[in-house]
């Protein structure tokens, strides 16, 4: 069982396939096994590496030492990309965040630029810390918390019409320890856009056109801003994109793999 070391805590991750390395970084109800759709699809052009960060899936949950107690600070989550990226001697690696993710990503993406060719914010800013874009997010957000949580992740079509994929979905998140309020302070201190643009790290933004956390609007003016950036929007998608239209979600993360292979300038 392939285990990385991050800091003490025990991180379980898989490596699929061969070619050009995508990790994948799942969000707040995932794990390694979430991307099933995508390391089926994608392994046979690509390495895909999933990881479980701390507390989700098979890897550890560090106990507080006051108590019994899991304890989790959102801050460590990418130093557990990092562990997995250093084990394997991955280069040039393609890091895919989905929705809150995408900040351990993009943060662990700016820790080793000398791994990470580029990222992917998938349904997310990645925590980069701008006023405008806090404000534009937290706007979509006020929003988003008046829907029932299934809502703001899949459309309703597809809850009707995929009853079963539905119910697994929701079953994915009973595998973990750590729950959507130990990722939350991730984006404390977030990078700013100076900081990506001197990392030499190429960001792309994936966007869904029917999500309801995150709008097209605010991905898109997080894309004029940070100039050289990509924005990939895909029609009909949910946040959850990647589990409900798992081939529009697949073209979209091998076109971006296959483009962003051009070697990144010296910071």
């Amino acid at each position: 069982m392939p285990i990385a070391d991050s800091d003490g805590t025990a991180i379980y991750y898989e490596r699929h396939g061969s070619g050009p390395a995508i990790l994948f970084v799942h969000g707040s109800g995932g794990h390694h096994a979430a991307w099933w759709q995508q390391v089926a699809a994608l392994r046979d052009e690509f390495t895909i590496v999933t990881i479980d960060l701390r507390g989700f899936g098979k890897s550890d949950a560090p106990i507080s030492p006051h108590s019994s107690k899991p304890e989790f600070d959102g801050q460590d989550f990418p130093g557990d990309v990092v562990a997995v990226l250093d084990q394997e001697d991955l280069t040039d690696v393609m890091l895919v965040g989905q929705s809150i993710g995408s900040v351990a990503a993009l943060r662990a993406g700016l820790l080793r630029p000398e791994r990470v060719g580029s990222v992917v914010l998938g349904h997310s800013l990645g925590g980069i810390s701008h006023p405008e874009l806090k404000e534009l997010a937290a706007a979509d957000r006020a929003e988003a918390v008046k829907l029932p949580v299934i809502d703001r992740l899949l459309t309703k079509r597809f809850q009707q019409e995929r009853a079963d994929l539905t119910f697994l979905f929701q079953q994915m998140g009973t595998f973990n320890v750590a729950r959507m309020q130990d990722l939350r302070n991730l984006d404390t201190n977030g990078p700013s856009l100076d900081d990506i643009r001197h990392s030499g790290v190429q960001v792309a933004f994936l966007a869904g056109e029917k999500d309801a956390v995150l709008s097209v609007k605010t991905v898109t003016r997080a894309h004029e801003l940070l100039p050289g950036s990509h924005l990939e929007i895909v029609e009909g998608a949910p946040h959850s994109m990647y589990w409900e239209t798992p081939r529009k979600y697949n073209a979209a993360v091998a076109r971006l793999r296959r483009t962003l292979t051009a070697p990144k300038e010296a910071a």
